[in-house]
């Protein structure tokens, strides 16, 4: 009989909120490939497309969602409404399949995930991505922040496994909870280089947001606070800022969220508006793209419990700077495959632009050296350990109906 995990998550391809459903969607598919898993994932799906179906191997059930509410504490409650119909869904499939685990990632599902794993008496397994405590810096103590901070620490504690993505999160899971870090799995994020390749006319593509002889600088992800995006814009600009200093700079900003407005507003006050441009969302195809035409990858981060913007910049051959902290310290251990400026300082980030930007031989040596390295984060190795974290589970504890 085969070794069943129902995956829970808000959020997997075609449904595209952030990292999280990249990462769930290239987790599931190393199981299938790499370790003889089969995967059934209980997600939610947009007005149209299949509620059933195999994709890459992968056995997705999804159910109707309208779309979320973007003010927060309407959010939380749409999140519960969305546990109740994920439960519902789910309860069908634990009566069709026997489960050895059910893997829960992030708050947003813990509760649906928790509940069909004691309807089957099967391990719960909780996959923390970020918390909330650290989005917003410890100021957790009033709603809607101080709901999702509770909901992720009752998912902690009850979980019988907690995965991370980086041995800083593993840290801060423990510290910010109250857990045992023997509890806490690391089992990074990995890159898939064959999914980085860029479908545009790059040529086309660069001539519409710098001249030939203008240095392109990107900056990519969430606009959210935490992101540190502010921090840059602010080294871009006057009179020491790395326009004057360098010349000939301009900057992409690809994202969208709730700080988009704020930024926009910053760059105007700035005087950056005729200096960059603000592209909203786009998809992976035009992301892969822009890596590809930029001279630099900037990622700010105040809070990052990973770093996979970095990741695909040096993947796909683009020298990568990033703030010292958390999990960024990680992906760029050291000088050799890229360099690291103090975390919420705008001048120290400046100079590393500055640095790599003049500096033709250090870009070189960062691009070749980072070629190597990211070959370490492979899919099949997290897949490798997050099976083992599996298990584990089932050795130390009851067997499910599937074992038995």
């Amino acid at each position: 009989m085969p070794f069943r995990v129902l995956v829970v998550s808000w959020e997997y391809p075609p449904i595209v909120e952030g990292g999280l459903a990249r990462a769930v969607r290239k987790l599931s598919e190393a199981l299938v490939a790499d370790e003889d898993v089969e995967v059934h994932v209980l997600t939610r799906a947009g007005e149209h497309g299949p509620l059933d179906e195999i994709r890459h191997g992968v056995h997705v059930h999804r159910v109707r969602e309208p779309h979320y509410p973007t003010a927060l504490p309407e959010f939380v409650q749409w999140v519960g409404r969305m546990n109740h119909d994920l439960l519902e869904r789910g309860r069908e499939l634990v009566a069709e399949h026997d489960f050895d685990i059910v893997h829960g990632h992030d708050w947003l599902v813990a509760v649906a995930a928790k509940r069909l794993a004691d309807r089957i008496g099967a391990p719960f397994v909780a996959t923390v991505h970020a918390t909330e405590h650290g989005r917003h810096q410890g100021w957790v103590h009033k709603p809607p922040q101080s709901d999702i901070h509770r909901t992720e620490r009752w998912m902690v504690h009850v979980a019988d496994q907690v995965l991370v993505c980086s041995h800083y999160m593993r840290g801060h899971v423990a510290d910010v909870f109250g857990i045992d870090e023997e509890r806490i799995v690391v089992a990074p994020n990995g890159i898939d280089p064959d999914d980085l390749q860029p479908v545009q006319d790059l040529a086309s593509l660069r001539a519409q947001f710098a001249a030939p002889d203008e240095k392109l600088v990107l900056l990519v992800g969430r606009l959210v606070y935490e992101k540190g995006f502010q921090h840059a814009l602010e080294a871009l600009a006057g009179p020491d800022g790395v326009i004057a200093r360098v010349g000939g700079v301009r900057f992409l900003v690809a994202g969208s969220g709730t700080h988009e407005w704020e930024l926009k507003d910053q760059a105007r006050r700035l005087g950056l508006t005729d200096h960059g441009t603000f592209m909203g969302w786009i998809g992976d195809d035009v992301l892969h793209s822009l890596y590809r035409i930029a001279d630099l990858t900037v990622v700010p981060s105040i809070y990052e419990p990973f770093g996979l913007v970095a990741l695909e910049a040096m993947a796909s051959g683009c020298p990568c700077i990033v703030a010292d902290t958390g999990g960024l310290r990680e992906v760029v251990p050291n000088e050799r495959v890229g360099l690291r400026f103090t975390a919420k300082d705008p001048r120290s980030l400046g100079r590393m632009v500055e640095r790599v930007l003049t500096d033709d031989a250090l870009r070189d040596r960062l691009v070749a050296e980072a070629s190597e390295h990211v070959l370490r984060f492979d899919w099949s190795d997290v897949a490798r350990q997050t099976h083992a974290a599996y298990r584990s589970l089932l050795g130390a504890t009851a067997p499910s109906a599937s074992s038995s």
